[in-house]
């Protein structure tokens, strides 16, 4: 059973300057915990664009990492996009990124499904410590989106 999380937030830019960073899969490092320890690999030299892979390698646990690969399924420029997982550390992944103008600025929004897998110790797993990680990843991707482009509402 896929678990979902979405999450809101008002940036003080506007839409295509929001666009414009979100859509360099290069950022992506710069909205990632250092504790994690991702890296993108290959794949990241281009603006997102449908069909276009990228991989990453992240860190599941100290000393360990795994292969992330991502697809982009969907793009409407300046408006959304979508990533899903092809391999790595869930059974699936799905990340709908959109934008929407507001009054002095952009509301970015980020859905997210993924399921972990591994039977029984799958669902051990993600109710111990996968679904808070993934709420910390975007409590902290919210945190530097503020660092970087001002305070939020």
């Amino acid at each position: 059973m896929a678990q979902v999380l979405e999450q809101e937030q008002f940036l003080p830019i506007s839409r295509d300057a929001a666009w414009e960073f979100f859509s360099d899969p290069a950022n992506l490092s710069k909205l990632t915990p250092p504790r994690v320890k991702f890296r993108t690999v290959s794949g990241a030299d281009e603006r997102v664009h449908e069909g276009q892979v990228i991989v990453h390698r992240v860190g599941v646990f100290p000393g360990v990492s795994v292969k992330w690969v991502s697809e982009i399924v969907s793009v409407e420029p300046g408006v959304s996009f979508v990533d899903e997982q092809r391999a790595g550390p869930f059974k699936s992944w799905r990340h709908e990124h959109s934008f929407e103008e507001v009054d002095g600025g952009v509301k970015v929004r980020d859905r997210v499904e993924y399921a972990v897998g591994w039977g029984p110790a799958g669902w051990v797993a993600r109710r111990l410590f996968v679904d808070r990680q993934v709420r910390q990843l975007f409590a902290t991707r919210r945190e530097l989106l503020m660092e970087i482009f001002g305070e939020t509402t």
